[in-house]
């Protein structure tokens, strides 16, 4: 489903890449600590290691159950693609005026990025924090860039902002 080779999985996830084969066919068994990080290597939950579902259906996801990370003061930011994770993350953010990402900029994995301004105005910065080349964005401006850059954003506007974050294939951190 991730297209991620054995060897990758079994690194990302602190086992040998012949447990992993060995589990993958059904030789071996393992510690739910083991289930939980190959889940978080693969960027899914235990339970869904175990779904027999091959297709999933049409979902609805109410904004009022969008499941909202982690974010500093102003922000906030929601995953939309819902869980398992198959070839896409979408993620929406909110930024009060003068609220940010972080301080820091931050990296994950090494996907594609497109990041989609919906409302308002922010400033994205690209690179490691002395060396990072800034954009101004505006609604219905777009940039794309790897995960593996040093990103962060702010709105730095006097009205609230809307983004979108889109992520194929999914990071596992």
């Amino acid at each position: 489903m991730r297209k991620m080779p054995l060897r990758e999985l079994a690194e990302r996830a602190g086992a040998s890449p012949s447990f992993v084969s060995q589990l993958e066919r059904g030789r071996t068994s393992a510690s739910i600590g083991m289930l939980r990080r190959i889940a978080g290597a693969l960027g899914l939950t235990v339970a869904d290691l175990f779904t027999e579902e091959n297709e999933v259906g049409h979902r609805v996801l109410p904004r009022a159950h969008r499941p909202e990370l982690p974010t500093g003061p102003g922000a906030r930011k929601y995953l939309v693609s819902q869980r398992p994770l198959r070839n896409v993350e979408v993620y929406v953010g909110e930024f009060d005026p003068g609220a940010s990402t972080g301080d820091e900029p931050y990296a994950h994995g090494d996907s594609q990025e497109i990041f989609v301004v919906l409302g308002g105005r922010v400033t994205l910065w690209l690179g490691d924090q002395d060396e990072a080349r800034s954009y101004e964005l505006a609604a219905g401006d777009s940039i794309e860039y790897r995960t593996s850059v040093p990103h962060r954003v702010a709105n730095a506007a006097e009205e609230p902002a809307e983004v979108m974050w889109i992520i194929a294939p999914p990071t596992p951190d």
